[in-house]
């Protein structure tokens, strides 16, 4: 491991997108239908614009549901799989002198709150299936715990996270921050990592991870979650929060551009407020996928989208069943830069 590793950011040109169907034994079971539909939105708009790799243990009843998708950019794969968090139990990319390196690192349920030895192994059971080309290396970390979602890169050697996910409980203890921060730094080739240390969404399960509060856009620009309610629990946190932002500067010494993004209007289920946040977001080859929630905010969010990423086409997904498990659209997928298959 070096310094000349780079962590492409996800704006760069992507071989597929991973996607871990939900079946009738997760948690899931009681609105299964719902989430099919949630997910088939998803993968017809990736799959519309590049290769898509669906992982799932009941495989040949997800074929059905997909069966009218553009079946040409779909790769099937029955894995045994606990839930459907592909962002945090799949593999995460970096290049090494142009040559793709996959780094398979612990998952453990997100700090030991739910079973995950099933989806623990899918990176490994997907190189056991040689989806991906020969040129690219499995590298195991399974003694550090890392989750795709705690990590932003803008890059260009720039890594944006939380300290409340990084250095929570259960995830890895007896490290210290420099010891993370090393750790990151070689595995990553990362120069330059921007601590959060406030920011958090009621009813979020991953200890705040990154991409619910505050992510790249591109080198220079980051979009972050702003509550204007004064009453709202989430305001003085997120405040705290936006001032932390301006302070951020990349490797060359610049503050990022700054974007708000509305939080959405409370929103409930079963009596618990659930984590709705556009944050949330993947930009894939060519667009934008945007979660939406059937709130009076998602026209002001997709507006802003377009602002910030004018040469993409903008595609909302309802993704209002996904957060009744606490997450969203970025968190059931993730992406695989250009050179992997």
């Amino acid at each position: 491991m070096n310094s000349k590793r780079i962590f492409p950011a996800e704006w760069f040109e992507q071989a597929c997108v991973q996607l871990t169907w939900p079946h009738k034994d997760t948690d899931w079971s009681n609105y299964l239908s719902e989430a099919d539909e949630c997910f088939y939105n998803i993968a017809k708009a990736i799959s519309e614009r590049e290769k898509l790799i669906i992982v799932s243990r009941d495989i040949d009843r997800v074929k059905q549901l997909t069966i009218d998708l553009n079946l040409n950019n779909i790769i099937y794969l029955e894995i045994p799989n606990n839930d459907t968090w592909a962002r945090d139990h799949g593999g995460i990319t970096v290049f090494q002198e142009d040559r793709p390196i996959i780094l398979n690192f612990q998952f453990n349920g997100w700090g030991l709150k739910f079973p995950a030895n099933l989806d623990n192994q899918i990176t490994r059971e997907m190189f056991n299936k040689a989806v991906f080309s020969k040129n690219v290396i499995l590298e195991n970390h399974l003694r550090f715990v890392l989750e795709g979602g705690s990590i932003e890169s803008d890059g260009n050697g720039s890594l944006m996270v939380t300290s409340y996910c990084l250095m929570s409980k259960n995830r890895n203890e007896g490290l210290s921050r420099v010891d993370v921060e090393n750790y990151l730094k070689e595995t990553l080739g990362i120069e330059n990592i921007l601590w959060l240390e406030h920011g958090f969404l009621i009813g979020d399960d991953t200890d705040s991870h990154i991409d619910t509060l505050a992510r790249f856009c591109d080198e220079g620009t980051i979009c972050y979650i702003k509550c204007y309610d004064a009453d709202d629990p989430h305001h003085e946190e997120l405040a705290i929060m936006e001032d932390e932002l301006k302070s951020f500067k990349n490797l060359n010494g610049e503050n990022y551009n700054l974007v708000p993004l509305p939080l959405p209007e409370p929103i409930y289920y079963n009596g618990e407020r659930l984590p709705a946040t556009y944050a949330n977001f993947l930009i894939i080859n060519g667009a934008v996928l945007v979660p939406t929630y059937n709130s009076n905010k998602d026209g002001e969010a997709i507006e802003i989208f377009k602002s910030i990423f004018s040469s993409r086409e903008i595609i909302p997904i309802d993704c209002s069943v996904l957060i009744r498990q606490h997450g969203s659209l970025h968190c059931v997928t993730m992406q695989y830069p250009k050179g992997v298959l």
